[in-house]
């Protein structure tokens, strides 16, 4: 069966689809986006993915393309004909076609709506996750509203392929001050020697992560204490465990970072915990 991807109203098969060269996505990067994970053929966490893509329409005074009624509906369509049952759904709303200009269009202009599903093989996942993940740290260069999810992605993509060149398969953004901000494409955690999980607090130097909200709530359903609060690369390395969170991965043990172990190398107790419970307390929304 082909792919089929939502367009602006229309269900058309992947090779079809497109937008327009002017459309500010395109040539701005005027847009934003939100990835949901389809785990059993159901949604998950969606309603905080939708309130996240109403923030950063927002916050850059996108108009909103349709009702979140809608919205639901066309993502769940899209799972629906894709025949996706794990895997993830995108979603992307760019202030829409106009002239090319740096000031906004007028408020008639429509807004580009892309929505898109893919299958991932579970078992894969689980495989990975099983031996868990190697970090290369980098220096966070991107721009000061990285709590909106844009598709300005051009650094994160550059931190990805310094990852892969140095055979790991995360990369970690480090700010001016030696603290880590977040993941390329996930939330940054570590287990202090005490037991405490670490991740940063939310400022606008990093994403409000889906995942990372819910993992809150799994940690704290388990008893298990929790700091915000930054970490360095050095604590990270010295640390009981590390992991990431991403609607892509949810819960990614790490078990290298800069080439170093962490602890034994193997994926912790905390870590492996908290990924098989996620789905227990995560919004489940059946297509």
């Amino acid at each position: 069966m082909p792919r089929i991807v939502y367009v602006n109203g229309r269900y058309l098969p992947y090779a079809e689809a497109g937008v327009h060269v002017e459309d500010r996505g395109f040539q701005f990067a005027d847009s934003v986006y939100e990835v949901c994970e389809v785990k059993g053929g159901a949604l998950i966490d969606t309603t905080r993915h939708l309130a996240r893509l109403a923030r950063s329409l927002s916050e850059l005074k996108i108009a909103v393309p349709m009702a979140e009624r809608a919205l639901r509906h066309v993502l769940s369509e899209v799972v629906r004909r894709n025949r996706v049952r794990n895997g993830i759904v995108y979603l992307q709303v760019t202030r829409g076609q106009a002239a090319r200009d740096f000031l906004f269009p007028g408020p008639d202009t429509e807004p580009t709506l892309v929505a898109l599903a893919r299958s991932i093989d579970p078992a894969k996942v689980a495989a990975k996750a099983k031996q868990g993940i190697s970090i290369r740290s980098v220096p966070d260069q991107r721009w000061g509203r990285c709590d909106l999810k844009t598709v300005m992605l051009l650094p994160a993509a550059l931190a990805k392929e310094v990852a892969r060149t140095a055979g790991a398969q995360e990369a970690w953004f480090v700010d001016e001050a030696g603290f880590v901000t977040e993941g390329a494409s996930s939330n940054a955690w570590i287990v202090r020697a005490d037991g405490f999980v670490l991740t940063r607090p939310l400022d606008s130097r990093l994403l409000g992560g889906v995942t990372r909200a819910t993992a809150l709530e799994v940690l704290k359903a388990q008893g298990v204490p929790v700091e915000q609060r930054s970490f360095t690369i050095a604590e990270a390395q010295a640390a009981k465990e590390a992991f990431v969170t991403s609607a892509s991965a949810t819960v990614m043990p790490v078990v290298r970072i800069d080439g170093r172990a962490v602890a034994d190398g193997k994926p912790g107790p905390v870590t492996l915990r908290l990924r098989e419970k996620f789905h227990d307390l995560a919004e489940i929304t059946p297509v």
